[in-house]
């Protein structure tokens, strides 16, 4: 008769086997998690840039969406320009990755002026666009952005000011994130980014957009319309950004993330507003957040999920 010690080592070991077993199997559920059909191109928004000192703009994104199967481009585009600029920037840049994978479509996914940078693409080539998904998309403008146009209008020493060092961040950015070639127009990004910018812009590009405050279209001329957005904007006692998204965000009087309104980012399906300001909904600042948020990076993960299920 077997021995206690020896049953009690039998039960070990199949206690052991089953874990191993059950981890095999749920690394193996996870593998292709992120497998979209199409590849998704992300697409940084003012001031942003691909990846500057080995810290990505969409911070531990990439990897994470990889990790799962799909395929990540991260555009670069001007960090100041209209938003017509940076999507015709945008486009040669689709076209080549098109080129490159032999995919026939692509998933773009963009963040604040990112947002109607890819809407750009979706409207002037719709036949290359699977989806598009904003996230904080400055879609119906930005107060801030009226606010420093009524403090410095066009053609004033204010505004030459401001573009001045608008001009040095720019040329600070390029030179840490490589995108020194890309022209840059910091006061045409300003005017973009207006309500009277967005309402001009959204009059040739409507896709997508709702009629409220709610959400919109999901599937116009071919391609499905997403958007979620932060809608708080001090998150992180530890993150040094916080304090002036919070201040920032006292000029809305409603809802919003620091620097666009929740009402301005929706397009296409809602899929939430989240604990999180400006920067969070990009994993910045090096991935400081609010603890009872979800985790910006499975929120991409999730939604390249979504996209799969959805055969794009």
């Amino acid at each position: 008769m077997p021995s206690l010690w020896s049953r009690l080592g039998r039960a070990l070991a199949l206690l052991a086997a089953s874990l191993t077993f059950w981890t095999a199997s749920t690394a193996h559920a996870q593998t292709g998690y992120t497998q979209t059909r199409y590849p998704i191109v992300l697409v940084h928004g003012l001031f942003g840039f691909d990846s500057a000192l080995g810290v990505d703009y969409f911070y531990g994104i990439p990897s994470a969406l990889r990790s799962g199967g799909a395929r990540v481009y991260v555009a670069q585009v001007s960090a100041a320009n209209s938003t017509e600029v940076r999507g015709e920037q945008l486009l040669a840049q689709v076209r080549t990755i098109l080129a490159m994978t032999g995919a026939q479509k692509v998933n773009l996914i963009g963040h604040s002026h990112g947002g109607p940078t890819i809407r750009y693409v979706a409207g002037v080539a719709p036949q290359l666009v699977a989806s598009v998904t904003s996230i904080g998309g400055v879609n119906r403008g930005s107060r801030v952005a009226d606010i420093v146009r009524g403090v410095a209008p066009a053609g004033s020493v204010s505004e030459a000011v401001a573009n001045a060092a608008a001009s040095a961040l720019v040329g600070l950015i390029n030179v840490f994130s490589g995108g020194s070639g890309l022209p840059q127009m910091p006061t045409a990004a300003l005017d973009s980014l207006t309500t009277a910018g967005s309402a001009r812009f959204n009059q040739r590009f409507p896709q997508g957009l709702p009629s409220g405050c709610g959400s919109g279209p999901e599937l116009v001329n071919g391609v499905r319309y997403f958007s979620w957005t932060g809608t708080k904007t001090l998150t992180n006692v530890l993150d040094l950004s916080d304090a002036p998204l919070a201040t920032l965000g006292l000029v809305f009087g409603e809802a919003n993330d620091g620097l666009v309104s929740a009402c301005s980012s929706r397009l296409g399906r809602h899929l939430g507003d989240y604990r999180q300001n400006h920067l969070d909904e990009v994993n910045q600042l090096l991935g400081l957040r609010d603890w009872f948020s979800p985790d910006p990076v499975t929120l991409y993960r999730d939604h390249a999920n979504r996209l799969k299920g959805l055969g794009l």
